[in-house]
Order: C-alpha cells, then structure tokens, then sequence
C-alpha cells in the first residue's frame, strides 16, 4: 500500500468501534464506553470499502456518508511512528489513534490493523478497534507528541547536539538564554554560537560527553548573551544512546541556580567570619578582618569607622542625634587594589554631620540600605566634592550602612558599598551585613577592653621599672623590655639596676608568675621590697631568702578565703629571679638564682658561657635553702641576665633559644645599645607571647689610684692618725674643700670601731661618682643612730655622721660589719697629684 504521506491512505484511517453509551464532559468531549469491536474494511488506495454499524454509532457517520471516501479523513492527528512503519512493511499493528466524530468532537481509539492475504495484488486492510474504558474521548497526544510539547514548554534551557556537537533543537528559554533564534543556531557549535569564555570550557565538555558517553554535571557564575546581569547556573549534560547503547548525541538542561548560589554565598559568608574575625584582641586587627570577610563575600568596598573613643580603647561616647559624630577610618577594603574609592585615608578622623544618613544609622542603631539617588543620599554625596567625584568614577550604586553595637553600646559605622557587582544590595544581603557585623562588634569591645586592660597594666609596669640606666663607675648598663604581643596580657617580668654602699652594683631580673595589671602589682611589690633589702646589704642567698617569705606571705594574703580563714597557701602567687652584686674594688661578682635561667658570661676574648649556679627553687616554695657563687671577673667581662620569654618559644626547645642566645653575644664586642639589639634580631623569630627582659653590664675595675686602705690598730691614738692620713689623701685627690667633713666622719667612725668593734679595723676612701668613706671591723654588732640625752656622754657620733654626709649605712661581711658614708664631690674639683709624695700604699697606722 502506499505510504507516501501517513495516513493519506487506508493506512492512515482509524474505523471506530460500538458503544454501549456516551456522555459530554465539562470541555466538550464525548466519553465513549466500548461494547463490541467495530470493523472498517480500507483498500490499498485509502478508500473505506465497509462501514460497520458499531463504527457508525462510535463515529456518527453513517455508511453512506463514508463508504468510498478517504479514511484519513477521520483522523484527528497523526499515527504513531510505530503504526506508520509496519503498514509500510505490510505487517500487524496495534496502537491508540485520535478520531474526529462527526459532530467534531474528538475520540481515542485502540486499533488493530491486520492485512487480508486474500484479498488479490491490490491489498486490504481490516482495522477493528475499541474505545479504552479508562480514556476519555478527548484525545490525548502520543508520547512522542508529548515528549515533544515537554522539551518546548519546559521552563528551563535545554539543547540538543548532535555527535558533533552542533545544535539540532532548543526550546524557547533556552533560545532567550543565548539571544538567538534557533534556526540561527542551528547546526553550529556552542564556540562557533558564542566564541568567548566560558563557552569554550562548555564546548570542551561537551566533546567530553560524547566521547566518554558519560552525564556531567557543572557549575558556573557568568552573564548569558541574551540575559542583562550575572547569574549562577547548574548544568547538565546527558548522553543521547540508541537502543545498541552507541552515542548519537547530546542533551544540555540548563538551571538557574542563582538564589541558591547567594544563598550559600551568604552561609559561607558567616563562617568564614566567625573563622576569621576576632582572631587577636587588636581592635584595628578587627576591623580590617571584618573589612576582608566582606569584600570577599559580597560587597565590593568596606569601610570600617570607629567612633574615635573606641578606637583609643576608651569607653564608647553616647551617640546623640543632634550633635556631630567624630570617628576614625579603622579599615577600608576594596576589590581595586590600593581603595582608589577611599575620601578618607586610613586612621583618618573626621566628622559626620547632623542628619546626614551615617550619622542618623549610629543614632538609630539598625542597618540601612541606600541608593544614591535617594534624597538625603544625594545631598550627602554632593556635601564632599571628592566623595561626588568618586562615586560618579567608579559608578558606585549601591551601599549599606550597618552600625557596629555590641552589648547595648555603638561602637562605630561599617559601609558596605558595590560598583562591580551589576545587582543592588536586596534585604537578605542586609541581614547578612548586620549578622557578621554584629559578631564583629563583640570581638571589637573584647579587644577594646583588652587594650584598655593592657595599656593600663603596661603604664603601670613601665612606672614600676627604671626608667634608664644609672650612671656607674663600676659598669656599664643597657637594657631591654619588650611586652607580651597583642595576643596576651602583659607579664610580670622586671630588672633593676641597685647602686650599692662601696661603690659596688646589684643587678636584679625576675619574673612573676601570670599576666595582667595583678602580676604588675605583684612585680611592683617585688622590686620595691629586693630594693629594700638591697640597702640592708644582704648576700644574695639571704636575700632571696627574705623575698621567698615575703611571696608566701603575698601567697596567703591573696589566696582564697575557707571559713574565715585564708588557706596556707594559693599557689596563684609565685615568681623566678637572678640577684648578683658587683664589687668593682675587687672585681668580684657574687650572685644566686631562684628557679631563673642561668646568667651568661662574656669574657672579654669573646668566649661565651652559662654560669653555673645553683638553680634554688622559685620564689614562694618555701623550706629550701639558696646558695650563692662568687666568681672573679676580668675587667671588660660582660654579663648577660634576661627573662625566659626570650629563649622559650612554643615552637622551639628552650636548648635551641640559649644556643641562639650564646651564639648572638659571641664575637666582637661593641656598644651594648648594639648588643642589646643584635641579640633580640638573632634569638627572637618571631614576637613572644610572654614578656621579655634583657639586660647586658660590662664590667670595670674601679682605678687602684682612686682606692686608699689603711689598717688601723684598735688604740684611740689611731684617730688622729686616720684624720691625717684622710686629708693627706684628699689633698692628694684635689678634694681639699672636702677634708673638714671627710675628717670629722673620719673621727666618728674609726672611734666606734677602736671603741666598741674588734679587730682586725680598716679606713678605707674610695674616690668614686661620690667621696666614700668606710671603716670596717670584726665585729658583727650594727651600730643604731639614735638622739643623745642633755648628758648623755655618747652617742652623738653617729647623728653627727648622718648630718654632714648624703648617705650612710652599714652592712655585713664574712668577718664583720663596714659602717660607710658618702659626701657629693665638689662641682670643680681641683686637680692634685694622684698620690702624695713618699707615701706608701695600705699603711698601717
């Protein structure tokens, strides 16, 4: 039969089939129910031959009107393609055809075509069908029909390529997609479509898909040809097989996915700001972290002002609607390299006027979106002519104005600003902005109570330490001290430089356990007691004895309270150090540790070593004994104390940092400001979390011409001959203006040795920054000024003493106690021979 055109011919007739009723739907539709089969017999030339009556009930038509014209008249569309094929080849078909009735409607039908084999060369065909009892007569398209109408009117692009990759369908969104038709597309690729990124990493995944037969998935931020901004899209790209599984093409189903992108921009948005801000207790560090998590998540200018209170770590001023608001420009980041959008450079402090919108933001205390065509805006931006200037060249379009408040209080003004990206600030972007400025704003009054704690515990450290270094005769001092980083409280550690009776030094560094203003208060209380105990002129070993009692008693004094009664100790009080005493006479250096790295020893050849002395428990132990080393030091030796925070680090051994520390004060020796620096460059890699103390004295031997001794015999005639020699020698030294009171001291203090000390008794005067006169006997008993009565005999002596010099005292040694005093040298002292002629060194009287 002839198969040109479908269904032109019996082939394309579908006969009806008998029912047994049938009813009008809401749409005009007649639902028929099949009784019996209806037949139609059709010729090979597409004529009905034979109407039966179940057709004509089915259809409407009577025989009359239909025997003899073409049966494809009574279609109401297409035959399957199935349908079409076998009638072509001559064999069984089955399938469900849309009819037209009669009176119009239209009625789904499940035919049988068979071909009569007996029919002669020209063939016939019997279709008998039936009506399906679950189908309403409305015809309903086939599903290739369907799946047709499915790739058009989907609501989102698709494409189909084929094995070249070269377009044979779109459907209308997807047509809108790319701004072209399909039939300008149509047989090209998507490079030769559109030859420009991102097209060709498409193009080359699509090649992919046909090669490997595999789905790939992909996603993608670009602006479309026929689209006007920016958007997210999910892509898939599926395999067409045939039914042996070989890859015929391609299909490209293409989603928008831009919501779901920002959504999960503005989640990854917060995390990384609650990863990222707030990392140190630095309020500008801060800032500048919330100016970075911004710029990088969704606004393409940040800056951060904070009222100018705030940013000196002050309490925040109120924030008042009808009086201007001074801030700083804490931070500012943006998308262009160097913030070409700035007006106000960063640490910049200026002023936002009454009314304006930043100044109406702080006073409100809720965000705010803005376009600059909004009114107030505008006025704004045309207040500063740099600010019109910038927004007009960099087209900037769209901000947001976010206060920083944080536990009731407003802290400062972040704007958030956009010029490359295409899209305004919508409401979720402004929920966004409030949501990581407001975590912001708690870590920025964390780092402002920070700063104010620590700049207090600072200035209170530093009024405890020594401002500079004394002049010495007998060395030369030079120190440094570094406070912990921004990272932690500021430590305890402290030094001190005691000038000593005799011309001697007491060098000190120690270390308090804990951090904060309580370890400064704690450091000050130490240093002020080791001075005290310094001018009693204790040995080291005593002296650290002394301080260990005195921080268990701080101990238990600042321990917690246990019905009523303080605990024997807290454990909360506690600290290391290092005493010495240098005699610059005998150059001999005596010192003791309490739980404190050893001092270093630099001989003046350059060699470098860690002294060994007795470790001692820290101070606040109690029970345990110290013990003290003396060492003979050449002239020009330099001694090296510090603090641990300079050899420890977290991430190095403490043997590391002293070999680091040796290393640095091996070689030439130079001026100790030098040194001090050299040292610090090589040890510290990087700024340490705990504080650090350096201090460098390189010794002298104090001029055995400025140093007069003489023995003495405990005979009262000794007096006068001390008084002579005295002012001989001070004749000797030009310090004649000086020997009246010298002699007088002289007198007193040599008639109480021969008086109430024991042998062996020594006059000795030593010519240093000051006139020093000493008397020294074995006696261990300590003389006590005291106020003589109307007829007391004695006493007088030391009273007198204690008037004509600046300074006096006692103190202890290994065979007896030295009573001393000091006179200031004359402003010009007169130059003299350095000795007296004829006179031997370290008479004896």
């Amino acid at each position: 039969m002839p198969v040109g055109r479908p269904w032109s011919t019996a082939s394309d007739w579908v006969p009806g089939c008998p029912h047994s009723g049938r009813g009008v739907t809401s749409g005009g539709t007649v639902e028929v129910r099949a009784a019996e089969d209806s037949a139609v017999v059709v010729d090979a030339g597409g004529l009905v031959l034979a109407w039966s009556d179940a057709a004509e009930r089915l259809l409407g038509y009577g025989a009359a009107e239909i025997v003899g014209r073409p049966a494809g008249e009574l279609l109401a569309g297409e035959l399957p393609g199935s349908a079409r094929r076998r009638v072509a080849d001559g064999q069984r078909w089955a399938g469900e055809v849309a009819l037209r009735r009669r009176d119009g409607d239209r009625v789904v039908v499940r035919l049988r075509g068979t071909p009569l084999a007996d029919a002669g060369p020209g063939r016939l065909w019997l279709v008998t069908g039936a009506v399906p009892a679950d189908l309403a007569v409305q015809p309903e398209p086939e599903g290739a029909e369907l799946w047709d109408l499915t790739l058009a009117q989907l609501p989102v692009p698709v494409a189909v390529y084929d094995r070249q990759a070269r377009l044979v369908a779109a459907n209308d969104v997807m047509t809108r997609l790319m701004g072209r038709s399909e039939a300008d597309m149509r047989g090209l690729t998507l490079w030769e479509i559109e030859p420009r990124a991102p097209f060709d990493e498409y193009d080359r995944l699509q090649r992919e898909v046909l090669r490997t037969g595999k789905t790939v998935f992909h996603e993608g931020r670009g602006q479309s040809p026929g689209d006007t901004r920016e958007r997210a899209w999910s892509m898939f790209l599926s395999p067409l097989k045939d039914g042996t599984g070989a890859v015929r093409g391609l299909s490209a189903a293409v989603f928008d996915t831009t919501e779901q992108y920002w959504a999960r921009r503005r989640l990854a948005v917060l995390n990384d700001a609650s990863l990222r801000i707030g990392s140190t207790l630095d309020v500008t560090r801060t800032a500048e972290e919330l100016a970075d998590v911004a710029v990088a998540g969704f606004a393409d200018f940040v800056t951060v002002d904070l009222l100018e209170s705030v940013a000196l770590g002050d309490e925040p001023e109120p924030v008042l609607p009808d009086e201007p608001v001074t801030v700083r420009r804490t931070a500012q980041k943006s998308v262009l390299d160097g913030c070409p959008e700035s007006v106000v450079p960063t640490g910049g402090t200026f002023l936002y006027p009454v009314g304006t919108p930043p100044a109406q933001t702080l006073a409100g205390g809720r965000g705010t979106r803005q376009r600059m065509a909004d009114p107030e805006m505008r006025e704004w931006i045309r207040s500063s002519r740099a600010r019109a200037e910038t927004v007009a060249r960099h087209m900037i379009h769209s901000v947001m104005l976010v206060p920083l408040r944080a536990r009731g209080v407003t802290l400062g003004l972040v704007h958030f600003l956009r010029h490359r990206t295409a899209e305004s600030f919508t409401a979720d972007d402004l929920l966004l902005a409030e949501e990581i400025v407001a975590r912001a704003a708690v870590s920025v009054d964390n780092a402002r109570r920070y700063t104010r704690e620590r700049r207090t515990a600072l200035a209170l450290q530093r009024s405890l330490l020594p401002e500079r270094p004394p002049g010495l005769a007998a060395m030369e001092v030079a120190y440094r001290y570094l406070p912990a980083g921004s990272g932690a409280d500021v430590g305890g550690d402290w030094f001190d430089v005691i000038p000593l009776s005799g011309a001697r030094v007491a060098l000190v560094v120690g270390d308090v356990v804990g951090h904060g203003i309580h370890a400064s208060a704690t450091m000050g209380r130490l240093r002020t007691a080791v001075r005290t105990l310094a001018d009693v002129d204790l040995a080291p070993d005593e002296l650290l004895t002394q301080l260990d009692d005195l921080v268990i008693r701080l101990d238990r004094e600042e321990g917690p309270e246990v019905r009523g009664r303080t605990e024997d100790a807290s454990g909360e009080v506690g600290a290391t150090c290092v005493y010495a005493v240098y005699d610059p006479v005998s150059r001999r250096c005596t010192m003791a540790r309490a739980g404190h790295p050893p001092p270093a020893l630099v001989t003046p050849g350059g060699g470098v070593r860690f002294l060994d002395l007795p470790a001692g428990p820290p101070l606040g132990l109690g029970g345990l004994p110290f013990e003290s080393v003396e060492l003979q030091l050449e002239e020009g030796s330099l001694l090296a104390l510090y603090t641990d925070g300079l050899v420890e680090a977290a991430d190095r051994d403490i043997e590391v940092g002293l070999a680091l520390l040796q290393q640095a004060l091996g070689g030439p020796g130079g001026p100790l400001e030098e040194t001090c620096d050299q040292v610090l460059r090589a040890v510290l890699a990087d700024r340490s979390a705990d504080d650090i103390v350096l201090m460098l004295a390189r010794t002298s031997a104090l001029d055995s011409a400025k140093v007069r001794t003489w023995q003495l015999p405990q005979d009262p005639a000794a007096v006068a001959g001390a008084r002579k020699v005295a002012g001989t020698q001070l004749a000797a030294w030009g310090l004649t203006d000086t020997a009246f009171a010298t002699e007088l001291i002289v007198s007193e203090l040599v008639t109480n040795a021969v008086r109430y000390g024991e042998p062996p008794i020594m006059l000795r005067l030593i010519r240093d920054a000051t006139l020093i006169c000493e008397v020294s006997d074995g006696s261990s008993t300590a003389p006590h000024l005291r106020r003589a009565r109307v007829f007391d005999e004695g006493g007088r002596g030391l009273l007198l003493v204690a008037q004509i010099s600046e300074r006096w005292g006692s103190r202890q040694t290994a065979t007896g106690k030295t009573i001393w005093a000091e006179q200031p040298l004359p402003v010009e002292p007169s130059a003299g021979p350095t000795d007296p002629p004829g006179e031997a060194r370290s008479p004896v009287l």
